[in-house]
């Protein structure tokens, strides 16, 4: 089944994605098939809010794409599983922030996490989880080439088997 998400973006959004080429060397779709089954699996959560340990970690670089509004910061934040009453801070120009500090489930949703590992449905979560800015549209090549690889090298050491990307 086709999803034609481009429908979906606000109209001041289109023209950039109107022309979009895939990146050079890239011509299909990257797929890989989830073999285990979720009552067995360890899963961990990537959210686009660009969420930081707020006092404890740098946030995403929000001067430089306010300078440049098509960058973004490329870079990622660990969070741990357990937030245990720590506070986040986000870097999100396109969003209002307002809710997700509120409850950060909305963006990054350990406690449901919680709720399907206790009800059986999904067998562990992973003790960390990873936090991006969204909008990479110029940062492209450094997110294939460093922070991916950099990110699924954590999910690998950490045992994952599956991951669900939360996007903002």
């Amino acid at each position: 089944m086709l999803i034609d998400s481009y429908r979906f973006l606000p109209r001041s959004f289109q023209p950039m994605y109107a022309n979009a080429q895939p990146v050079e060397g890239e011509t299909e779709a990257v797929w890989a098939p989830f073999e285990k089954r979720l009552a067995d699996a360890r899963i961990a959560l990537v959210t686009s809010a660009g969420l930081s340990l707020s006092g404890e970690q740098d946030p995403f670089d929000l001067a430089r794409e306010r300078s440049e509004p098509t960058w973004g910061d490329p870079s990622f934040r660990v969070l741990p599983h357990a937030l245990a009453g720590r506070e986040l801070a986000m870097s999100h120009l396109h969003v209002n922030n307002t809710d997700v500090l509120a409850d950060h489930n909305i963006a990054l949703p350990t406690d449901v996490l919680d709720d399907v590992v206790a009800d059986g449905a999904v067998a562990s979560a992973a003790p960390r989880h990873f936090s991006v800015m969204g909008y990479q549209e110029s940062g492209v090549r450094a997110w294939r080439e460093e922070t991916g690889p950099a990110i699924v090298e954590l999910l690998r050491d950490d045992r994952v088997d599956g991951v669900v990307l939360a996007p903002v």
